[in-house]
């Protein structure tokens, strides 16, 4: 790693299921569950599932830009959600589990937004595309055992990709160069 790490904030849907496929990739030195986008300082699990702080899950990526340009962490973005779907992901729903990429700067702003109209004029979606492109917010890490879930717990993380995630990315996103 060089000492030009960066951090990404990324929604879609639970958290747990958002770690592994960024988590894998080189350059990424750690995937952190959490929560952000509300208005209650250090939510629990407990609260964020209430829908009452307007908090969503996320993760924080530390990453090194060099090996791991901002534009690619937003490319696996992409390829891990349904863009369609404003409130929720899969069988996950509600305003906590809504489609976000959050930005920290005017550079990710402008990646970012090249990048979803570039999916807009891709014609690769009948719907819409809705994801939102927000500031980013205060980032409070979840709890422990919401940490590294799918290694933790790989069959109840398993049951969590079976939810329709798995599938719509396979039919979604398979030809699509992730590499």
């Amino acid at each position: 790693m060089s000492d030009k790490r960066e951090s990404a904030i990324f929604a879609g849907g639970c958290f747990w299921c958002m770690v592994k496929p960024f988590d894998t990739q080189p350059g990424i030195e750690k995937v952190i569950s959490g929560y952000t986008g509300g208005h209650v300082a250090n939510p629990t699990y407990e609260q964020v599932s209430s829908h009452t702080t307007g908090h969503t899950e996320a993760v924080k990526i530390i990453f090194d830009p060099e090996i791991m340009p901002y534009e690619k962490l937003v490319q696996i973005y992409w390829q891990q959600t349904d863009p369609t779907d404003a409130m929720g992901q899969f069988q996950d729903r509600g305003d906590n589990y809504r489609p976000v990429i959050f930005v920290k700067d005017e550079n990710q702003r402008r990646i970012a937004e090249k990048s979803r109209q570039d999916l807009i004029d891709s014609g690769m979606f009948d719907d819409p595309i809705v994801t939102k492109i927000e500031d980013a917010k205060p980032f409070y890490e979840a709890e422990e055992e919401h940490q590294e879930f799918y290694r933790k717990n790989p069959a109840r993380y398993a049951l969590e990709e079976s939810g329709g995630r798995e599938r719509f990315v396979k039919e979604h996103w398979q030809k699509t160069d992730t590499k």
